[in-house]
């Protein structure tokens, strides 16, 4: 359980950085509180669809991850944040990704913030 915070406070500053940098994600909400919980729900709703549909994308373009030397993860992660986008669209959370190039942007972002933030974070504790 606390390795699923960890994670879920993890994509939160990752999302939130995101949105700071790239001009075609907005993230809005009147204060920052609401802010601040807008982006635990959008972190909540990435992580389900990257734990969901993103590990069956990848089984279905694995042909063109190989003729592309893995490149083409930057465009299913792109897909993944823009899904995420429409998925907030139809729960009425403020946070909307303005199109692919917002998405691609933002989503390699995501990445640097969260290899970042997984070196700085222990490894998952052990129990002996």
């Amino acid at each position: 359980m606390k390795n699923l915070i960890i994670r879920l406070l993890a994509n939160a500053v990752a999302l939130a950085v995101a949105s700071w940098l790239v001009s075609g994600i907005t993230l809005e909400g009147a204060t920052t509180s609401r802010r601040v919980v807008t982006l635990l729900i959008v972190a909540a709703i990435f992580g389900v669809v990257n734990a969901v549909v993103k590990p069956v994308v990848k089984v279905l373009s694995f042909p063109f991850l190989i003729l592309t030397l893995g490149l083409l993860t930057f465009v299913i992660n792109a897909v993944m944040l823009w899904l995420t986008s429409w998925i907030t669209g139809k729960l009425d959370v403020q946070f909307h990704v303005a199109g692919f190039w917002p998405a691609l942007w933002g989503a390699l972002i995501i990445s640097v913030v969260g290899m970042l933030i997984n070196t700085v974070l222990p490894e998952k504790a052990e129990i002996h």
